[in-house]
């Protein structure tokens, strides 16, 4: 199937809409008619750039208010099709879509319907063109897509055809199982939309929360395989009305578009998407995070060991050629890069102190980069030295990377390849004993590009999102993860949360906390207390309130309090949590103890969001 989209999906102007298409790697475009309105040309340049730029021009749209209307109406809305027809044939399309009317005027009837089509099909066909006919989902008389079908097939006309759009079909919640038994040649264009499930009328659903495939609630993947049923081949186009993508970077957008369609096709038997379609790698098993790579400068190398001992890490080696060190307690890996070249001083260098990198254990890291790149992925290498082992990387958030290891190649060897060991002895005294998760902090506009990103190359799920209240204004977080990796992504509106300040501080996105699982969430607590890491303060209020919604035993209560252990339960288990101070304005560490219990302590977080804007305020005002 040929990839589309809409010029609606995009901000910009026109040209700047034709060239991210383009250059994002999409075969054809869908002109809709606003941007055709606002552009300083004639229709017949918009057409030359197109083709100039390699795309298909798949369709016009939308035309409204044609079929079903009484006179002296009806007589002017065929007026007004022969004026599109000439816009069309200037620009170069033969398909015109048009939708189902809304018109408090029009009048009801399959049969009138279906002859107001044939007729149009007619003046259509006598200039080579071809009519396209959609149901939206609050039409006046015609809003399932089985009624418009059924009027396509009573016009009986063979330049009149059928619109699918995921959006109107999904929205009024009809069945797909009816789309199987439209013949293929008669489905004339298929517009993909997804969408969150809400509770709201159709036409604000649709003008302000579609989004693209992977990124919403929609059953698409059900979709796609009754539509295969029906041997279509012609375009598959995304036609997306969404706040953030207006104000996102459209050359983003244009790529997360395509990568959705690319995602959209993927195990689908009989679907092929685009015109260089190729099956892809299986979605990558990720294992586990298998090491956390941090940037830093030499000075402040030292006081970042020193956390991590005081954490319980131990020192286990230094890189053969470079300045790194690793360090390891259970089956956490961290390292601390000060090497004075490659990507991680680059890092540094704009982001200060940060998170620079992060390791995933898959079944095969080849397959997983070949994955991928298939999914736009932007892939990342640099110089390796002798003796060095190569291994795969993508850009991730914020231009960070993402690197890939597994157990059946070079990769497992990395640690005894590369690096030196240091002659200590691992110590169980902190109980910490692996990644729990890792939490992201990005503008709110790139929440649905990183959701799609992570979604469609791993096997990641994702958890309904969550309003996290913070003193300065609202955290959006959303979680993807497997049984082992989980992955949080948080975004924020206000530009006063603490969200929003660790951007400006780190000069984008990027990781802000890391959260490690412990055996003994107390003997993990104690022995950061003993070797100088700062826990960060919980007010006393908080300790009243658990005890009143838990009904939690006065020594439990008390040992919570003592240490400032954070505590939550559900109808599974139990959930403790504790935090570090922030280090160097940048990030911070949770300690987590999971007695079956699958969440991430929500209703805790705006505790821990006071606590710290509380203590950073403190900070200020002392210096």
């Amino acid at each position: 199937m040929l990839t589309s989209i809409a010029t609606v999906s995009l901000s910009g102007d026109l040209q700047e809409k034709l060239d991210a298409i383009a250059a994002a790697g999409f075969d054809g475009v869908e002109i809709f008619e606003n941007d055709l309105l606002s552009f300083d040309g004639s229709p017949a340049d918009v057409g030359k750039t197109i083709r100039d730029l390699g795309l298909k021009l798949v369709t016009f749209q939308p035309f409204r208010d044609f079929e079903g209307m009484p006179e002296p109406q009806r007589t002017r809305a065929f007026e007004r099709a022969e004026r599109k027809f000439d816009l069309m044939e200037e620009l170069g399309t033969d398909l015109l879509m048009v939708c189902s009317n809304v018109s408090p005027h029009s009048l009801g009837g399959l049969d009138r319907a279906a002859k107001d089509l044939a007729e149009l099909g007619d003046r259509a066909a006598k200039r080579g063109l071809r009519i396209a006919f959609e149901a939206l989902s609050w039409g006046k008389h015609i809003s399932d897509y089985r009624d418009s079908w059924e009027v396509v097939r009573r016009a009986n006309h063979p330049n009149v055809g059928l619109v699918l759009d995921t959006f109107h079909i999904m929205a009024r919640k009809v069945p797909l199982d009816a789309i199987s038994s439209i013949p293929g040649d008669k489905i004339f264009l298929v517009q993909v939309a997804d969408a969150p499930i809400l509770e709201m009328d159709a036409l604000s659903w649709s003008r302000h929360f579609r989004c693209f495939p992977g990124q919403g609630d929609f059953p698409l993947a059900e979709f796609m395989r009754n539509l295969a049923m029906t041997g279509y081949d012609g375009p598959l186009s995304l036609e997306i009305f969404n706040d953030q993508f207006r104000s996102s970077s459209t050359k983003n957008v244009a790529k997360d578009g395509l990568r959705s369609l690319i995602y959209l096709g993927d195990g689908i038997e009989g679907v092929k998407v685009g015109e260089k379609a190729k099956t892809l790698p299986p979605k990558a098993h990720a294992q586990e995070v298998a090491f956390v790579e941090f940037a830093v400068e030499e000075e402040t190398a030292d006081k970042l060991a020193k956390l991590f001992a005081g954490l319980g890490f131990e020192k286990r080696g230094s890189h053969k050629t470079k300045a790194v060190t690793w360090w390891k307690q259970g089956d956490i890996n961290l390292v601390i890069n000060c090497d004075k070249d490659g990507f991680a001083h680059s890092y540094n260098i704009v982001h200060g102190p940060s998170v620079c990198a992060v390791g995933l254990k898959v079944d095969d890291a080849k397959a997983t980069l070949d994955r991928a790149q298939s999914l736009l992925a932007a892939p990342f290498s640099q110089a390796v030295g002798e003796g060095e082992i190569e291994m795969p990387a993508i850009r991730g958030v914020g231009g960070s990377l993402v690197y890939f290891l597994d157990d059946h190649s070079e990769l497992s060897r990395i640690w005894d390849v590369e690096f030196e060991p240091a002659r200590t002895e691992q110590s169980a005294k902190a109980k910490l004993r692996a990644v729990d998760h890792v939490s992201y902090s990005m503008q709110y506009e790139e929440m649905l590009t990183w959701l799609l990103y992570f979604t469609s190359i791993f096997d990641l799920g994702k958890m309904p999102t969550l309003d996290i209240p913070d003193p300065g204004g609202l955290v959006q977080s959303q979680v993807v993860q497997s049984d082992a990796v989980r992955l949080i992504l948080n975004g924020s509106q206000s530009p006063h949360t603490q969200h929003s300040q660790f951007l400006n501080e780190f000069f984008g996105s990027g990781v802000q906390h890391l959260a490690f699982s412990s055996e003994d969430i107390f003997a993990s607590v104690d022995y950061c207390a003993e070797n100088g890491v700062e826990i960060l303060p919980i007010p006393e209020n908080y300790y009243d309130d658990i005890e009143a919604r838990f009904g939690l035993e006065p020594e439990l209560l008390d040992r919570l309090r003592a240490r400032n252990i954070l505590y939550d339960r559900d109808d599974e288990g139990e959930y403790y949590q504790a935090y570090t101070r922030t280090f160097a304005n940048r990030f911070f560490f949770e300690l987590v103890e999971r007695r079956a219990y699958r969440g991430f302590g929500a209703a805790n977080a705006p505790i821990r969001l006071a606590s710290q804007t509380r203590m950073n305020r403190r900070s200020d005002a002392a210096k």
